[in-house]
């Protein structure tokens, strides 16, 4: 499907109403081009506290942990960058490996594997697009299709990295779906339900500052909304996906703290 609002000749979004998630119909939508951006300063890097509380589920097979806001998944570099997600769990289980990522300021459902061989099995539903995740955002203003695709290709921006950008030339395919669930005319915002179909770095954060509704408390992407949150007002809220040892439907959620 064709947009009205085209940049050079070259932007396709193909939106889709959504139903559940899952059955979509085609709507319309403008792609608005990013600005160039200059390299973002690392901030200090300022860790939470460990929570007591934050293991949700664990089996012979699988942790699955709620990620705060403000912690690295995985180590990262620099003086302190060694407390992560992964350092905090091998406390206690040194077996577990991680299984997938989420951004610093992202919190919400992370899960890692018991063992090398549990990784694998992870590894491969994830590749197959058995695990099924969906996050909730507040966003600036209000969509004009209340459900639909962002289906723009992403890929590094080399000279600003870590950024992410739109390039219709050799991005690589990514697809969002969202629905809102609701819009508060007080502060202009839109509760959505977001499920990202392919993987991308960064990608719910730059799909939706593509179409004209950054994610409040982007320090990367949202611009002058940046500052409308004290976070990043993003939350890894639902994981489904076959259990890797009985093929059991798993389902787990975690409501966001915002």
């Amino acid at each position: 499907m064709r947009l009205a609002g085209r940049a050079a000749g070259r932007a396709r979004i193909a939106f889709q109403v959504m139903a559940l998630l899952l059955s979509w119909q085609p709507v319309h939508a403008a792609f608005v081009p990013m600005p160039t951006r200059n390299p973002i300063a690392d901030p200090p890097y300022l860790p939470p506290p460990p929570n007591p509380d934050w293991l949700l589920a664990e089996d012979e097979a699988m942790l699955l942990v709620h990620k705060p806001a403000g912690l690295l998944s995985v180590p990262g570099r620099g003086i302190g960058k060694d407390d992560c997600v992964v350092s905090r769990v091998q406390a206690q289980f040194a077996e577990a490996q991680i299984v997938h990522r989420l951004d610093l300021a992202t919190s919400g459902l992370l899960l890692l594997a018991r063992g090398e061989a549990m990784q694998r099995r992870f590894s491969q539903l994830f590749r197959e697009r058995l695990v099924h995740k969906a996050y909730i955002a507040v966003v600036a203003g209000r969509l004009a299709q209340a459900e639909g695709e962002i289906d723009l290709p992403l890929i590094t921006d080399w000279p600003n990295r870590p950024l992410q950008k739109v390039d219709f030339d050799i991005g690589k395919p990514s697809l969002t779906r969202y629905r809102s669930l609701g819009y508060d005319a007080a502060s202009d915002s839109s509760r959505l339900l977001l499920e990202p179909v392919t993987g991308r770095s960064h990608q719910l954060r730059v799909h939706l500052a593509a179409i004209g509704h950054p994610i409040l408390g982007d320090l990367l992407y949202a611009g002058a909304h940046r500052l409308r949150a004290p976070r990043l007002l993003l939350h890894a809220a639902s994981l489904q996906f076959p259990h890797p040892l009985s093929g059991e439907a798993c389902r787990f959620d975690c409501p966001p703290p915002f």
